[in-house]
């Protein structure tokens, strides 16, 4: 138990229903389609004879377009993804028509899509979907393996003299096979923005995360073909694993299973969906591509099916660990138990004995510079995966097994903190012979733990913030690149470090540029960008100076979505299922924060919110939790301090503040208050 920390622990024996999270004003900001087949919300350009096009909006009737070249851009209002239809209501003899998409709309053109094949400098690459001649009237669907997995804007284009006459334009969402409605979501968050220009930006940005996921969420057969097609073309019709629906990286690409990504992604999945059936899908592919001799395990799922990543190999364990710390399934866990503790060994085996670190020796990683040899992100990961692996294995009862992967994993830590930690930057350096800070490695020590005291912790968090301009936090180990990726885990490590301020400021300036800059959907969050707000994410890094290859429905940007949850409403799961629960605000200068998630126990919701009158502060939750729970109340971190009075009272009485103090509350619906004076 943490010394500097007020804590209650609560129980709850008051069953609660699951299903959809509660309606409210938050439903407004959803941004999945209320149906799964959509129509275009507005029309964006017009060039050359095109009448009546405004009929196409909202199936509203018919347009013609006349004369080669003539084309109407169609903006479907959010990101989309699946397949078009149409209705030829006439055409002329040798007309023909093509079809281009984009995510962006600065990739709006008759002549090329936005790339999704591979990245080429000339961003044309994938060009156009022909309708060629002869036309027929009638009904007409895009042909299945030519499924476009995201966009926003559809331009048709007249390839011949025409006309042709053509109505009900739509797309059949491809994404959430096995949900009828997209927007049933099981779990919220609200609450009024401070300081923004936008009241509903938090509700806003919780919603684009969880959105974000879901066009990542894809069938089976539907993945980005491998080898790439001809300059020309793409196909999304490869096998992605070994069962559907499966959780993927990109909506538009890379459409593969990448298990570094789902260390933002899932936590997202469960607090907005509890969808976690793909996440299963995912890793059970994973583990079935295992080398049987090394226990090596891929990079990516297949097509892509990319090997020579010891962090991602280390993510797929982490994400074991999530998967059953959300869904409780320790049955799966036993069918991949043989494979886990064979990926396990894999990375101790590279543990060197005289200095105590693991020498990285497979480089691919999430696109950083570097990161081979004693290297302080692939050991930060390493200790994560020892820690949760002997939480697993405690639940397996394997006591001894545990015991052993704790040992390593303390070991560890010292090591860790000799080799890394520089007290001069108050940051840990990328390598025992560098002095460059990464921005991967200092988030995940904070986020996992490696930290040894809260001032070190602190002194992170300051660090880090001198990486950041206007946009966000630029990452030294990728020069001149701003990664949602890590600067999820970045959002999370001010939280942990007790600087909510820090972490508003953060969440403000990159999400806030990713959900409402024009040169993105404005509903879904990107891949990526550039120190000055370029989409041109990794140019010179692998994605050959091309910035309609980029990624504008990416769901490891969506760490603000469980960031909120978790550290600002402050309600998380602490055991399988939310078996233990923990709700542990922060205030973060908001006057009222709500939501929650539910689990197989089902619905766990909190509500709070403050006022200050004179020297006094009130602080009042509301919590409901299921039947059979317990969970620990933290004071925040606001209210306390040596200097302040603080008094808790739960359900009407008083309880006790000293740090080991505790009060079992034997309702389900919880109210406690505190009151903190100066």
């Amino acid at each position: 138990m943490r010394s500097s920390e007020f804590f209650l622990y609560l129980s709850s024996f008051v069953p609660a229903a699951l299903g959809l999270a509660p309606s409210g004003p938050w439903d407004a900001f959803n941004y999945a389609p209320k149906s799964k087949t959509v129509y275009p919300a507005a029309i964006r350009e017009v060039e050359g004879t095109v009448t009546n096009s405004d009929r196409l909006v909202n199936n509203a009737g018919s347009a013609t377009l006349s004369g080669q070249g003539s084309w109407v851009t169609l903006d479907f209002g959010v990101e989309v993804g699946g397949l078009i239809s149409l209705n030829f209501d006439s055409v002329a003899p040798a007309s023909s028509l093509a079809l281009s998409f984009t995510e962006s709309p600065s990739f709006i053109r008759p002549t090329a899509s936005d790339d999704s094949s591979t990245p080429d400098a000339s961003t044309t690459y994938d060009r156009v979907l022909p309708i060629s001649a002869p036309l027929a009237t009638g009904y007409w669907m895009q042909p299945a393996f030519s499924l476009r997995g995201g966009f926003r804007f559809l331009t048709i284009v007249s390839t011949a003299a025409g006309p042709v006459t053509l109505s009900n334009v739509s797309c059949a969402i491809s994404f959430m096979p096995h949900v009828d409605d997209l927007r049933a979501y099981t779990g919220y968050f609200s609450a009024p923005d401070q300081g923004f220009h936008d009241e509903d930006f938090l509700t806003k940005i919780w919603m684009a995360g969880a959105y974000t996921v879901q066009t990542n969420t894809v069938p089976l057969n539907t993945g980005r073909q491998i080898p790439v097609q001809p300059v020309g073309h793409w196909a999304n019709n490869a096998t992605l694993g070994i069962a559907g629906p499966i959780i993927v990286d990109g909506a538009k690409r890379d459409r593969a299973v990448w298990p570094g990504d789902m260390g933002i992604a899932v936590p997202t999945q469960f607090v907005s969906t509890n969808d976690l059936l793909p996440t299963r899908n995912a890793l059970a592919t994973m583990f079935s591509k295992i080398n049987p001799t090394t226990g090596a395990l891929p990079e990516s799922g297949p097509p892509l099916s990319q090997l020579g990543s010891d962090t991602y190999h280390c993510w797929t364990l982490v994400g074991t660990h999530n998967y059953y710390l959300y869904s409780g399934d320790l049955e799966w866990v036993q069918t991949i138990w043989a494979n886990y503790t064979k990926a396990v060994a894999f990375l101790e085996a590279k543990v060197d004995p005289k200095v105590g670190l693991m020498n990285v020796t497979g480089l691919r990683d999430w696109a950083r510079v570097g990161g081979g040899g004693f290297n302080a992100e692939g050991n930060a990961i390493l200790y994560r995966v020892l820690t949760t692996s002997a939480s697993l294995a405690s639940a397996m009862s394997l006591p001894a097994l545990a015991a052993a992967w704790t040992a390593n994993a303390t070991a560890l830590k010292t090591n860790f903190n000799t080799a890394f930690w520089d007290a001069s930057q108050g940051l840990y350096t990328d390598n025992a012979t560098t002095t460059l800070a990464p921005q991967d490695a200092n988030s995940f020590a904070v986020l996992f733990n490696l930290t040894t005291s809260p001032a070190q912790a602190a002194a992170v968090s300051a660090g880090l913030e001198k990486n950041w301009n206007a946009l966000g936090a630029v990452a030294p180990e990728l020069p001149d690149t701003i990664s949602p990726f890590i600067g999820g885990f970045e959002l999370q490590a001010h939280f942990v470090a007790g600087n909510a301020s820090r972490a508003m400021d953060l969440l403000h300036r990159e999400w806030g540029y990713m959900l409402y800059t024009n040169l993105s959907v404005e509903s879904t969050l990107l891949e990526g960008f550039t120190g000055n707000g370029s989409i041109s994410y990794r140019s010179n890094h692998g994605y050959n100076f091309d910035p309609a290859y980029t990624s504008h429905a990416h769901g490891w940007s969506s760490g603000p979505t469980s960031a909120l949850t978790i550290y600002v409403l402050g309600l998380s799961v602490t055991a399988p299922q939310g078996a233990e629960w923990l709700l542990s605000p922060s205030l973060a200068g908001l006057p009222r924060a709500e939501g929650g998630f539910e689990t197989a126990l089902g619905w766990f919701g909190a509500k709070w919110s403050v006022a200050t009158n004179g020297s006094t502060t009130t602080f009042t939750a509301n919590v409901t939790v299921p039947a059979g729970t317990k969970g620990v109340f933290v004071v925040p971190p606001e209210l306390r301090g040596a200097s302040r009075g603080v008094s808790v009272t739960v359900d009407g009485k008083k309880a006790a503040t000293a740090a080991d103090s505790s009060v079992t509350v034997s309702v389900g619906t919880h109210t406690v208050v505190v009151v903190a004076r100066d």
